[in-house]
């Protein structure tokens, strides 16, 4: 009889454990998240109504801090246009319809 051939186990951690952040640090990222979303989707509240008719399922780019969209049926052009006046500022991506979601959940 033949005895398979057993090879001991690997373990795998981290690729960079030093960059293990504290419980701390990631909740306030999480609450800064949350916070930023829920900016936007005042925003996306309040103009969906108004686009939905003739806009229905085009994407929204937003901007909360100015308040700003950027609306394109192309998810890519619609990015395009809100980079190229804010290049550096986080955005918000909705979809124009009943809920706001892109893509499947």
């Amino acid at each position: 009889m033949i005895q398979p051939i057993t090879h001991p186990l690997h373990r795998r951690g981290r690729v960079f454990p030093e960059y293990n952040l504290p419980p701390e640090q990631l909740a306030k990222r999480q609450a800064e998240i949350d916070s930023f979303g829920q900016r936007c989707k005042v925003i996306w509240q309040k103009v969906c109504p108004e686009l939905i008719e003739n806009h229905y399922n085009w994407f929204m780019m937003i901007e909360p801090e100015s308040g700003d969209y950027f609306i394109d049926p192309d998810e890519m052009k619609a990015y395009q246009k809100a980079r190229q006046k804010y290049p550096q500022k986080m955005l918000g991506t909705f979809r124009i319809n009943e809920t706001g979601a892109c893509g499947l959940i």
